[in-house]
């Protein structure tokens, strides 16, 4: 193993070469998988390197918390709905987090070691980041898995409790920079800990797709401070590379809702949205309603339709549903496409995800900017459980609070469907001019259950 040392740099080299290949490939869906296999090739290469240059590995711990691990993350690969991969995806980070804060203990308690002062902070700044990632994700993945527990707070006593205790958080690592005192690191840990929770737990479901990558970025920042207390060059660039593309897919999400990231996190519509569509309360207007059947007649006179993705598609599982329409149309010879909005669904990338599951067609999966300017030309727009990403309040009206949120022009088509539940709000808590528009035909129902009816009245009257 002596031996083998002088060239793990070069291995970490080429493990690092291999995750710079791997964001390359996930920023597209046709070359995601081969993005996934380097990202596996890398981390094995990683893994690998290091178990050989460990100093005095203790293998029976090692390997079988290698072999836990690999059996619980093969289990849940296999299991989860991808439904449900948005917490799963949070509580993955909130994993990064717990280990980061372990490490920094192992490596404050390990006897004989005196650490100068840039290990200290390296210790300070990697533990109390895993710290606040691993409770804010623990949170986050509670309130994107609908957990009792995990209520949105809200109250006036809010923000000074959470500066409160940034500030003791602080203070006790500066006194154990400073001193290291082992009581100071364990208060700014425990600090830490709560500041992550109630940090997040005032943050609302509308905003939980910005929050999520967020804290994926805070996972990798708290694995390269980790990877420099254990002088790992390989976790650190691993971690730079997770902290980098976390913080800028959080920039590209906040400038498509046109919010800045301290709005998201410290104020905002976000908290408003659940508060208000959990008291049900809705304005009274008129709206049009229709059957399945209605709107299966419809889109198969269509030349062209466009379906609208939300949430409420991922909840209903509708996702193979809906590929047995974009079958069904596209047989009829109707131009059939999918318009996503970046912040769709409860994660970055969420209704891709579902819809690549479906094995919908990549090319007739568009972005907002590339579909928008062609609404107005469009014979049938379908919206599925989708609402704030639609409303043209965020067009028309200044004093909305998602004004000059770009969104997706639904509006502009010439017939407009819903499929709701019910007339609710969406997470911004907002009503939705679009739903009661001339042109709109609001269709009740379960989505999975109303596009499979929708589905079978084209059949029936197909041509």
């Amino acid at each position: 193993m002596q031996g083998f040392a002088q060239y793990a740099d070069w291995f970490y080299l080429v493990g690092a070469i291999l995750f710079i290949l791997t964001l390359r490939g996930l920023s597209g869906p046709k070359t995601a998988i081969m993005g996934n296999r380097y990202g596996m090739m890398g981390m094995a290469l990683a893994v690998l390197t290091t178990f050989f240059v460990a100093p005095s590995p203790v293998l029976g711990l090692i390997i079988g918390a290698m072999v836990a691990g690999a059996a619980i993350g093969i289990y849940r690969a296999r299991t989860v709905p991808m439904t449900q991969m948005p917490e799963t995806v949070a509580m993955m980070h909130s994993l990064v987090g717990l280990a980061a804060v372990a490490i920094a203990i192992a490596a404050v308690l390990h006897t004989g070691v005196k650490h100068d002062g840039i290990h200290r902070f390296e210790l300070f700044v990697g533990c109390f980041v895993g710290a606040i990632t691993f409770t804010a994700s623990v949170f986050a993945y509670g309130k994107l898995a609908a957990k009792k527990w995990a209520k949105t707070v809200k109250g006036s006593w809010v923000k000074p409790t959470q500066a409160a205790l940034f500030i003791a958080m602080l203070g006790f690592g500066t006194n154990y920079f400073v001193s290291e005192d082992l009581t100071a690191f364990y208060l700014m840990t425990a600090f830490a800990l709560a500041f992550g929770y109630i940090w997040i737990a005032p943050i609302g479901g509308g905003d939980m797709p910005v929050v999520v990558s967020l804290l994926n970025s805070f996972s990798g920042w708290a694995a390269a401070g980790i990877g420099f207390t254990l002088n790992n060059s390989m976790l650190i660039i691993a971690g730079s590379l997770v902290g980098s593309s976390g913080a800028i897919l959080s920039y590209v999400m906040c400038k498509a809702m046109n919010r800045s990231l301290m709005n998201v996190l410290f104020g905002g519509f976000g908290a408003t949205a659940t508060d208000t569509a959990d008291s049900g309360e809705v304005k009274q207007k008129n709206y049009k309603s229709g059957s399945p059947e209605d709107a299966g007649f419809l889109m198969s006179n269509a030349s062209s339709v466009i379906i609208v993705p939300g949430y409420g598609m991922a909840q209903g599982r509708a996702q193979n549903a809906v590929k047995e329409l974009y079958n069904t149309l596209k047989a009829e010879g109707v131009n059939i496409r999918f318009a996503i909005h970046p912040v769709a669904g409860r994660m970055p990338g969420h209704m891709n995800v579902l819809l690549a599951e479906a094995d919908v067609p990549y090319e007739d999966i568009l972005e907002m900017d590339e579909i928008n300017s062609d609404f107005s030309g469009t014979d049938v727009v379908l919206i599925i459980g989708a609402n704030d990403v639609v409303n043209p309040a965020a067009k028309d009206d200044k004093s909305s609070p998602i004004y000059g949120m770009p969104i997706l022009e639904a509006y502009k088509a010439q017939t407009v469907m819903v499929i709701k539940r019910s007339m609710s709000t969406g997470y911004a808590g907002l009503d939705n001019d679009l739903f009661y528009m001339d042109k709109t035909m609001m269709v009740f129902g379960d989505a999975k259950k109303v596009v499979e009816d929708m589905t079978k009245a084209i059949n029936g009257t197909g041509h």
